[in-house]
């Protein structure tokens, strides 16, 4: 009898990681990009299960996220949150890291600003537009989306109210 365990979640871009992933883990968790663009690595994740005789697995996506009435307010919480300066301390780590890293894309200094490549996803602008955004990640596979707020409360809250809420209704 096996011993109970919670799900293991996992991420990895390079080949050797997504086939661990697709032998070991009960989900595969992606930075944040496009729902196309990770529609396209769930078909692959899933098709590499099918190929080691696995059954389905679960997916993630990270994202940043928060809404706003306008589409000025959001380019303006957009300029808060990726404000940063190049001469910052953590800037000369963050080039380093780029350079050894065996990620399937480029960052921008813009996506330094948020972990995981979380603004690929798509997940700020208007209610409409977000809650629009949820629905193509659903409609690609995914299962879990991996938020995250600044500030955390504030945002967190008013995902709940405004996103959340009504679809769940």
């Amino acid at each position: 009898m096996r011993t109970p365990r919670p799900p293991i979640y996992a991420g990895g871009e390079s080949e050797a990681a997504k086939n661990l992933i697709a032998q070991k883990c009960d989900a595969y968790v992606m930075h944040g990009d496009s729902p196309e663009h990770v529609a396209k690595k769930i078909e692959d994740m899933r098709e590499r299960r099918e190929r080691f005789g696995l059954g389905p697995m679960q997916f993630g996506v990270a994202g940043y996220a928060f809404t706003r009435d306008s589409d000025a307010d959001v380019n303006a919480e957009l300029d808060r949150i990726t404000n940063v300066n190049s001469n910052a301390k953590g800037f000369a780590n963050y080039q380093q890291w780029l350079q050894g890293t065996q990620l399937e894309q480029k960052m921008s200094l813009q996506e330094y600003s948020v972990s995981n490549r979380g603004l690929r996803s798509g997940l700020t602008g208007t209610l409409a537009q977000v809650q629009d955004q949820v629905g193509r990640f659903a409609e690609a596979g995914v299962d879990l989306l991996l938020l995250q707020f600044s500030p955390q409360l504030e945002e967190m809250e008013r995902f709940s109210e405004t996103v959340i809420q009504p679809l769940n209704h």
